[in-house]
């Protein structure tokens, strides 16, 4: 499977990069800046190109911009993504001195580009942070991924058991991105808390 990954010259789109390839997946970092691109991606042995070339031979698009960005990428990205299956990893927050919280916005970033997309957009991957992804051994982190297309949805649930050394969790429809997003501001705020490099599992699952 060949994953597109938007934005991907970032910390979290290397990391996460580097992490699908090394299950196995074959990945082209994008970038608005095609030898910028492929500059970043040499690093981690995989190929680069520009976010929409990148697109037009992928199976699945991750969208790794920054969250104030990825609705308006996406949207000029529109005819190079297609109906391909994208996958939405962007959280909005907002620092103050009382510590990192969730933006008012009504809806999620998801939902957002599912708007001004033809594909299905599925949201996940929030809680894995770029350092606990870019280590040499998979996190020992549960992944949770919410969306609407079962197809999509299990397509990016196979990926995130591959990346991670805890499980895929389904937590049901798009709706609930706006929740899922909103768990980045809490974990940033335990690991600023604790110092630590703190993920997400759940108990009580089979």
């Amino acid at each position: 499977m060949r994953i597109a990954i938007v934005g991907g010259t970032g910390s979290f789109g290397l990391a996460l990069g580097q992490r699908l390839a090394a299950a196995g997946y074959d990945v082209v970092i994008g970038s608005r800046d095609a030898d910028r691109a492929a500059e970043a991606a040499a690093g981690i042995g995989v190929a680069g190109a520009a976010n929409a070339d990148a697109c037009r031979e992928a199976d699945l698009v991750v969208l790794a911009t920054k969250a104030e960005a990825a609705v308006d990428t996406a949207h000029g990205l529109r005819e190079a993504i297609r109906t391909t299956p994208v996958l939405s990893v962007a959280a909005e927050l907002t620092f103050g001195p009382s510590g990192v919280l969730p933006t008012a916005e009504a809806t999620s970033v998801a939902a957002r580009i599912q708007d001004v997309l033809d594909a299905p957009v599925i949201a996940g991957l929030h809680s894995l942070a770029a350092r606990n992804l870019g280590r040499d051994e998979p996190p020992e982190e549960d992944a949770l991924v919410c969306g609407d297309d079962a197809e999509a949805k299990a397509i990016v649930l196979e990926l995130a058991e591959r990346i991670t050394a805890g499980r895929a969790v389904d937590c049901g429809p798009l709706g609930s991105a706006r929740a899922l997003e909103g768990l980045t501001a809490v974990i940033v705020n335990v690991n600023k808390r604790y110092k630590a490099h703190a993920g997400v599992r759940i108990s009580g699952i089979p």
